[in-house]
């Protein structure tokens, strides 16, 4: 999930997430009813802030006063009466991105910032068009990860029970569990069923990693960035400071299975990378549009090749499409994700939450990549087995040229190297 400063999300609905500081609408109008009755106060809460905020204007073609009335209809004797409504009620937008979470399921949600939290290390989503869970990727060095959990498995039973009709809430609250305990996942990838039983464990994150390469092409960076965390702009900042250090002449950039995380870390970092030009383009309900843009602090200038993938989603992608339209780098590898909605996290005076949409994102030059990604420059396909190999069974050979996307990376940088050093022949 990704998160602005001002409550902007950009997210793939995630089982992992990280910490968010979320305030209250205030969107209670002096019209608004008050409900004696707490439950139906809660489903129109929620109610409301849909019909405030969401970002198209018909609902998705439903008539959200008819869904009013009607739940407001109904008596709740519990709050699980009230949540079961909430989630009916939300369903009628068919939106996965818009979506309640009880009390619990939200403050799971608000992982600590230090990066640590207990699962297996995946994100999930619901496909839009088959209504299947997704992974959209395994988080690195996590029990999902070594496992051998990959992008685009389709998760069909959870301990047994089928996930056939099953939001992302109940699947996050089926997958996660005290460190040490086990949850067994049946995949269904490429027409065919997988399962893994995975122990559960806590997990502490750094999203950057990096280390100089001695290639070919010179002396290069290599960051992996693994989540848009709280943190990872430091850390970024940190590793292109070192790497500047040591002279290298060019830079990797591998987001092969990033999953996002908070929009304010992917503008931070791409102002690291590029003086000027549009970040993003976000534009809400009344098609108005707010510009993200670089401030002239980049840290280098010099060459970068991105690695995507399509476990690459949501703030990667605001990254990666960021310096690819702006001429800053290449993009090596598959398409990405496709995540290009924006949602926001609003805490309910349950101490429940909701992710409502709000707007959509455009790259700098206009795409609208929603369900399609991003088309890399340069098309370096693996199959599955060979992202098996790379990522679970010969972790040493990632970012090596035994590594074929970054073995690619190593050969463009060369091949600009030494176009920036012939000498320009006049006539």
């Amino acid at each position: 999930m990704v998160i602005t400063k001002s409550k902007l999300v950009l997210s793939a609905t995630v089982v992992t997430l990280s910490t968010i500081a979320v305030t209250s609408l205030g969107i209670h109008s002096s019209g608004q009813a008050l409900f004696q009755d707490s439950h139906k106060d809660l489903v129109d809460e929620v109610w409301q802030i849909i019909y405030y905020r969401y970002v198209d204007g018909t609902f998705n073609q439903v008539d959200w006063q008819a869904v009013r009335k009607e739940y407001l209809s109904k008596s709740y004797t519990d709050k699980k009466e009230a949540y079961t409504s909430i989630r009916e009620m939300l369903k009628k937008l068919e939106d996965p991105y818009t979506r309640f979470m009880d009390p619990d399921e939200f403050k799971n949600m608000q992982v600590d910032t230090s990066g640590e939290l207990t699962g297996i290390g995946i994100t999930i989503s619901q496909d839009e068009k088959t209504k299947q869970l997704v992974v959209i990727a395994p988080i690195e060095d996590t029990p999902a990860f070594k496992a051998g959990i990959l992008a685009k498995d389709a998760i069909i039973e959870i301990d047994g029970k089928s996930t056939k009709g099953m939001d992302t809430n109940d699947a996050v609250s089926l997958i996660r569990g005290e460190a040490g305990s086990r949850v067994k996942l049946t995949i269904l990838r490429n027409g065919q069923k997988k399962l893994f039983n995975i122990q559960r464990a806590r997990i502490e994150i750094h999203p950057v990693r990096y280390s100089e390469k001695n290639t070919p092409a010179g002396n290069i960076g290599y960051i992996r960035l693994n989540q848009f965390s709280a943190n990872a702009s430091k850390e970024m900042k940190d590793a292109i400071k070192k790497l500047e250090a040591k002279k290298v002449s060019g830079y990797v950039l591998d987001l092969r299975g990033n999953p996002g995380g908070l929009l304010y870390s992917s503008i931070e970092i791409a102002q690291m990378w590029m003086d000027k030009g549009t970040i993003v383009f976000t534009i809400d309900r009344q098609g108005s549009q707010d510009k993200q843009v670089a401030n002239g602090s980049a840290l280098t200038n010099k060459p970068l090749m991105i690695l995507v993938d399509k476990g690459s989603a949501s703030a990667s992608e605001i990254l990666s499409g960021a310096l690819q339209d702006n001429k800053r780098a290449t993009l090596i590898g598959d398409q990405t994700f496709g995540k290009g909605l924006v949602q926001s996290v609003q805490p309910l005076k349950s101490g429940a939450g909701l992710a409502v949409t709000i707007a959509k994102y455009h790259t700098p030059s206009g795409k609208d990549i929603n369900k399609h990604g991003i088309d890399p420059d340069i098309k370096v396909e693996l199959t599955d087995a060979q992202r098996q190999d790379l990522w679970l069974r010969e972790r040493d050979k990632l970012g090596t040229l035994e590594d074929p996307q970054f073995a690619k990376a190593v050969e463009l940088l060369g091949k600009q190297a030494s176009q920036n050093t012939n000498p320009i022949k006049k006539n």
